[in-house]
């Protein structure tokens, strides 16, 4: 099992997640957060510190993997992020959205640090 990251963190990306992993497995993109799933430890350290339950074990994952096979793709063209950074300024406007994925989502790599 490995935890994956889901549709909520799309234009919120909050980032309370990625200070408390231990193996430093996020990786960052312009508006939405991946874990390498070859990288995660499995601890589950980083599901609770989420404010919009965005971070699922992969056993939550759509029938088809859709989130396991995004966040393993990504995780490999995006710079990993060990430090939290500040979210967008309108995060909150989008916290409780749905299918904020086919909406919104950005294919380009973040800052990381």
């Amino acid at each position: 099992m490995t935890y994956i990251v889901t549709d909520a963190c799309v234009r919120c990306k909050f980032m309370d997640c990625v200070e408390v992993c231990p193996v430093d497995c996020f990786y960052e993109g312009e508006n939405f957060l991946v874990i390498n799933p070859d990288e995660c430890i499995d601890c589950g350290v980083c599901e609770p510190e989420c404010p919009v339950d965005a971070i699922k074990p992969d056993t939550e994952d759509e029938p088809d993997g859709k989130w396991l096979q995004i966040n393993a793709s990504f995780a490999k063209v995006w710079p990993n992020i060990t430090v939290k950074g500040e979210p967008p300024a309108d995060a909150e406007q989008f916290e409780r959205e749905t299918g904020k994925f086919e909406k919104y989502f950005s294919e380009k790599p973040g800052k990381g640090s």
